[in-house]
């Protein structure tokens, strides 16, 4: 019985003294926090007596080749003479060697000798003189004059190759097809020559005509009439050593070949 009311006497106590104390509900709101503030970081400026370290020499070396400049050349002394075959416009490669006759290989000497005997050979019917007689391998024209665009068409190779074949010294044209002048000057076969006028319009197949390469010039001797050329520029130490793996080889780009 003792404990009975020990245990009422206690109840009636946390029930009085929960109703005299208030709960008040939680804030709705959470109080402001106050967030520190930094001052900005002050960089000093370097001292002007500040040294850095001293930098590593690097020492590069190359391997002793020769430069164009310091090569020998005879292409200002160059010259070419005798007579000319005059071409009109758009002479594509088609009609400088039709495509039955690139099954020849040029690194041939026979083969090489047989092409040459048909350059120009796709040329119309309109062109009264034959660039190479009948039964004959070699023409009797060493220098052909031809319009714009010379060389258009295919990129083969044996284009110019054919012309060099068949014993021409130079091309003179009013403009080329970029493939053709890249592939004169690669195969060093002949030298893609630019006028500043229309000389397929001044000159006449036939006509006794002269090169020099040094004056960038033309002498017509059959009219007397004189023309300037566009200079040949880097391509003709090229051609002159044969094409660009020779120019290669002699300008220890490459090694030589083994004798």
């Amino acid at each position: 019985m003792a404990a009975s009311l020990s245990h009422t006497s206690y109840s009636a106590i946390f029930i009085s003294s929960a109703s005299k104390t208030s709960v008040s509900p939680p804030p709705l709101f959470l109080p402001s926090i106050k967030i520190p503030t930094f001052s900005p970081l002050a960089v000093k400026p370097l001292s002007s007596t500040f040294t850095p370290h001293a930098a590593r020499a690097i020492t590069i070396t190359t391997h002793a080749t020769s430069t164009p400049s310091s090569i020998p050349s005879d292409t200002l002394t160059t010259t070419f003479h005798g007579l000319c075959y005059v071409v009109g416009d758009n002479i594509d490669t088609d009609q400088i060697i039709p495509a039955e006759y690139l099954t020849l290989v040029p690194s041939n000497p026979t083969e090489y000798e047989k092409l040459g005997s048909y350059a120009l050979i796709g040329l119309p019917s309109s062109y009264a003189a034959r660039f190479i007689e009948p039964n004959e391998t070699k023409t009797k024209y060493s220098i052909v004059i031809g319009g714009a665009n010379f060389g258009c068409g295919s990129s083969r190779e044996h284009a110019p190759v054919a012309l060099g074949a068949a014993g021409v010294k130079a091309v003179l044209a009013e403009s080329y097809a970029r493939i053709f002048f890249r592939n004169s000057v690669a195969t060093g076969e002949v030298y893609p020559l630019e006028s500043e006028v229309r000389i397929c319009e001044e000159c006449r197949t036939g006509d006794v005509v002269t090169i020099e390469l040094g004056e960038s010039r033309l002498i017509n001797h059959t009219t007397g009439k004189e023309y300037k050329l566009k200079p040949i520029g880097d391509a003709g130490p090229v051609i002159e050593a044969g094409g660009i793996f020779a120019y290669a080889r002699k300008t220890g780009m490459i090694p030589s070949q083994s004798k």
